[in-house]
């Protein structure tokens, strides 16, 4: 046996010979065995991504904008003196510009759902990762980190250079420069959340004296550390390891969708040169190897070893890229949105751009526009009012005085308009059923209430009816507040129990 293949047999052996240490001799033991500790995790190393310019980057900031400006202020609308967009828990009420929602009205929030999976699986089939390159929170945020960081600590090479370097004043203020500036932002970005559930402008009262409660406390804190850490120290983490879409978004790729690229057949063999060396004489391809493109990725990956599970499709391989092919005044789109097919079959845009238009898309884009419409249907002809309908569980039925059986409800009006609504109800499906009390409400805007209601129903046809539970339905009706007011009418149905 060779000393390699007694290595390879003896892990021990196999220490001591990577470690130059001589072979025991054939039957003996040595009491000098040295143990090799390999570590199966690596130290994180902090990504030093560098500033880019450029059509995508110039993209990629306008979504972080438009975000922003949509996030931070629509707390801040009024509609018909009131928060245009407020979830107000305690009250169970959905305040979105006009309408007025109900935890009865889930189905809504479903659909939105379905919405949104929908079009994420579109755009993905198209052109890969687009939300999470342009308009996932986890990118704006750390776009946003990364700026600040950018403005108090330099670029990247000036960020290397400070955190290898000693702890000096001028490290110091840098540090706590952007640190203070993070956690504003963290914080300020918690409490406007918070004040999408509470309305915002008692929340940033309440935060002028520290007058929060529990739960807001809770929430600004969490929210707002949640964005700290995510943007400011994990950053590329949460992409590749936290976020499930890295994991399952190969499924729905295909050979058709457009996808960040890199050239190979154009780039390859890489090497360095003069801009005033014919490369192809030197037989080498566009690429110069600079190596730019991996130093503005944000997760660190080369593009140049083709598509991998952490590119977020944020694109600033390819601005970069461009703006080296500028100085080398080479064709710019060494690396660009492509697909496998166009790669390889060295087809042109305007093919590529054909190619979109596949089953897997028209099928996604019809179900999106069915989903769509039905929802936009749903809206427009739902109704200003909701109704429950509840029966008295401790006494099913009782007979009352001239031998009338009677049931006991009570019904919940739920007003969805923003003008106090009055209400009339009746009920129907026994011969001489009758309310027994009052017949009217009025809501208020906005509000709830629940009616009492109790249900007579003669003896002689009680007897007729015979015993048991019997279909009955109320008929709930929206009075006209004025004669050019059309009335609604809405039915909920119910059982009338008539004892042995």
């Amino acid at each position: 046996m060779t000393p390699s293949s007694a290595a390879a047999a003896d892990p021990t052996a196999a220490a001591k010979h990577a470690a130059g240490a001589p072979d025991a001799p054939a039957g003996e033991h040595s009491d000098d065995a040295v143990v090799a500790v390999v570590s199966l995790y690596a130290k994180h190393k902090k990504i030093y991504a560098r500033a880019v310019s450029g059509w995508f980057a110039h993209w990629r900031w306008g979504l972080v904008w438009l975000t922003q400006i949509v996030f931070y202020g629509l707390p801040w609308l009024q509609w018909n003196d009131r928060q245009a967009l407020l979830f107000d828990l305690a009250s169970r009420r959905f305040y979105i510009f006009g309408l007025v929602l109900y935890p009865q009205d889930f189905i809504y929030l479903t659909a939105l759902l379905i919405i949104s999976a929908y079009a994420l699986f579109l755009f993905t089939a198209v052109a890969g990762r687009l939300w999470c390159g342009y308009a996932c929170p986890q990118t704006v945020y750390t776009e946003i980190f990364m700026w600040v960081e950018r403005k108090f600590e330099g670029d990247r090479m000036a960020r290397m250079k400070l955190d290898a370097g000693p702890w000096t004043l001028n490290r110091l203020w840098r540090k706590t420069g952007t640190q203070v500036v993070w956690v504003a932002i963290g914080l300020w970005t918690g409490l406007t959340f918070v004040g999408y559930f509470t309305p915002i402008q008692s929340l940033v009262q309440s935060a002028a004296s520290l007058g929060f409660g529990p739960w807001e406390w809770f929430w600004v804190l969490f929210y707002g550390f949640a964005t700290y850490g995510n943007a400011g120290y994990m950053r590329e983490q949460v992409c590749k390891y936290m976020c499930p879409y890295a994991r399952f978004q190969s499924a729905m790729f295909d050979k058709d969708t457009l996808i960040i690229s890199y050239d190979t057949a154009r780039g390859d063999p890489r090497g360095t040169r003069s801009r005033k060396v014919d490369a192809r004489s030197q037989g080498l391809g566009d690429c110069i190897d600079c190596g730019l493109c991996v130093d503005v990725c944000p997760t660190g990956i080369d593009i140049r070893n083709g598509l991998q599970y952490e590119c977020i499709g944020c694109a600033a391989c390819i601005d970069v890229c461009n703006g080296v092919m500028d100085k080398m005044k080479y064709p710019r789109g060494l690396v660009r949105y492509a697909t496998l097919n166009g790669l390889t079959k060295h087809l042109t845009r305007g093919e590529m751009l054909r190619n979109v238009f596949r089953p897997r898309v028209l099928v996604y884009t019809a179900i999106l526009i069915v989903v769509v419409g039905a929802l936009v249907a749903s809206l427009a002809m739902r109704a200003s009012f909701r109704v429950d309908v509840v029966r008295d569980r401790a006494s099913l039925a009782r007979i009352v005085e001239d031998g009338h059986i009677e049931n006991v409800y009570r019904l919940q009006i739920m007003n969805a308009t923003e003008s106090p609504q009055r209400f009339r109800y009746t009920a129907a499906g026994i011969a001489g059923l009758r309310i027994d009390g009052k017949d009217e409400v009025t809501v208020e805007s906005a509000g709830a209430t629940w009616v009492t209601v109790n249900l007579r129903v003669p003896p002689e046809a009680a007897q007729a009816a015979g015993n048991g539970a019997h279909p009955i339905t109320f008929s709930i009706v929206r009075l006209p507040a004025d004669a050019g007011q059309a009335s609604e009418t809405a039915q909920e149905k119910s059982t009338f129990v008539v004892p042995r």
